[in-house]
């Protein structure tokens, strides 16, 4: 980019959950922004939006939307994705793209800031953001893997309700309020979870559904594939053991993660909290002598990966379990696309 250049940032999915947070981080960038376009479908447009102290008009999302754009956020879905993200390339528009379509698609980046900036000179235009439960426990492991090697991870989740979208948040809000007038528990009314893509559905309130996404190959959701797969792509190595287990929770925001590790050499509780204490993104809630550790609610807009309860392994002398903790809007989505788009700029790579 040349000197004093501006850019023009678009984001896609602009009335979403992650696209309503991204152009509330949009305004606290450390990015030179001239102009920001908000696109969402033709039912959105019209509407308006504060941003800073403007006003923005919600534009319906076609492919000329993005003449002169410069970053293209995409949070719509992945079918949105897969039409309009090569059209924002095509007019010359850099896309970081929050869905799962180019996860795992060769040669495209798929990137956590802290964990593989420099897998972002590869880029060819598009650059895909993780999943929300990938992105925490990257930012949580890199630093231990960096330091002692990493050979195994068996992970299981406790996500919020918000990783399905605003309407499974109201989903939960009116299960509720069913129970709270009377209506029994398995009588309350679900259209959405445990995913609105397969054939039944389940409350979620006063629940715990052990399905996120359909299911795949081995008995796996999407879901789980989606942590195995991906967290071999950004640590760059085939060779890590991943298995994971992935839970809906009721909770509004803050996906949780116990997590158990066995390392390549051996270490201490303490040379562990040392190396996380330091680490970019990380921060280290670790005291059961004072009951601290990290709790969902406190993760809600904070923009850090809060660790805690790490012990060792009794059996193992190599594994250690911790408990990792994040809003999964900010760092699991909008945050992570915006310092992409941060690391990019400092890169000179757009």
């Amino acid at each position: 980019m040349e000197m004093g250049k501006k850019y023009t940032v678009a984001v896609v999915g602009a009335t979403g959950a992650v696209g309503t947070k991204m152009l509330e981080l949009l305004q606290e960038v450390n990015l030179p922004i001239e102009h920001v376009k908000a696109l969402a479908s033709k039912r959105s447009a019209g509407k308006t939006l504060a941003f800073k102290d403007q006003v923005l008009t919600i534009e319906e999302l076609t492919a000329d939307s993005f003449e002169g754009v410069d970053i293209a956020l995409f949070s719509a879905g992945g079918g949105i994705s897969e039409i309009f993200a090569p059209e924002a390339v095509k007019r010359g528009a850099v896309v970081i793209d929050n869905t799962s379509h180019f996860r795992m698609v060769p040669g495209i980046p798929l990137v956590v800031p802290e964990v593989n900036p420099e897998s972002l000179k590869t880029h060819q235009g598009i650059i895909a953001n993780p999943n929300c439960s990938t992105i925490q426990m990257m930012v949580a492991l890199e630093p231990l893997r960096q330091a002692f090697g990493l050979d195994k991870i068996i992970v299981s989740t406790y996500q919020a309700v918000s990783g399905a979208g605003a309407k499974a948040i109201a989903e939960l809000e009116n299960q509720v309020q069913e129970y709270l007038d009377g209506k029994p528990l398995t009588e309350l009314t679900a259209t959405i979870l445990p995913s609105g893509g397969d054939k039944k559905h389940y409350p979620i309130a006063f629940n715990a559904l052990p399905q996120i996404d359909v299911f795949g190959e081995e008995g796996y959701t999407l879901e789980e594939w989606k942590m195995i797969n991906e967290t071999k792509k950004i640590m760059g190595d085939e060779s890590i053991k991943v298995a994971a287990t992935c839970v809906r929770v009721p909770i509004v925001n803050g996906h949780s993660e116990s997590i158990y590790i066995e390392l390549k050499e051996e270490t201490t509780v303490q040379a562990i909290q040392e190396i996380l204490a330091k680490a970019p993104g990380v921060e280290l809630v670790d005291d059961p002598s004072r009951q601290r550790y990290p709790q969902a609610i406190d993760s809600i807009d904070q923009k850090g990966t809060f660790v805690g309860r790490i012990r060792r392994d009794l059996d193992n002398p190599k594994g250690f379990h911790l408990w990792v903790v994040s809003d999964n809007l900010l760092k699991g989505a909008a945050l992570n696309s915006i310092q992409i788009a941060e690391k990019m700029h400092e890169l000179a790579l757009i």
